[in-house]
């Protein structure tokens, strides 16, 4: 299955959206790609924390790429490691 693009606000405008998106990948490996992601909110870091805790205890991998400067530079000021996200070996 082909990557499933970020939108580049990724913020309470787009985020029930992008809820259902993610709801449609379940049950198999996912890869995000947050290259052209400008804002990355809270509401949407709460949306990938979920999705992480989901894929993961379903043993399923989880990888974030391409990604943003700005992607990447919002995960530092939320204090968010990478690694909290996304996990390349299945449980």
């Amino acid at each position: 299955m082909p990557a499933l693009s970020l939108p580049a606000k990724l913020d309470l405008s787009t985020v029930e959206a992008f809820c259902d998106a993610i709801r449609a990948r379940k049950g198999s490996d996912l890869v995000l790609d947050a290259g052209d992601v400008t804002l990355l909110g809270g509401l949407g870091l709460q949306v990938l924390a979920a999705a992480a805790a989901d894929w993961r205890k379903a043993g399923h991998t989880l990888c974030i790429a391409p990604r943003s400067d700005s992607f990447d530079r919002a995960l530092t000021h939320l204090g968010v490691p990478l690694n909290d996200l996304q996990f390349t070996e299945a449980a």
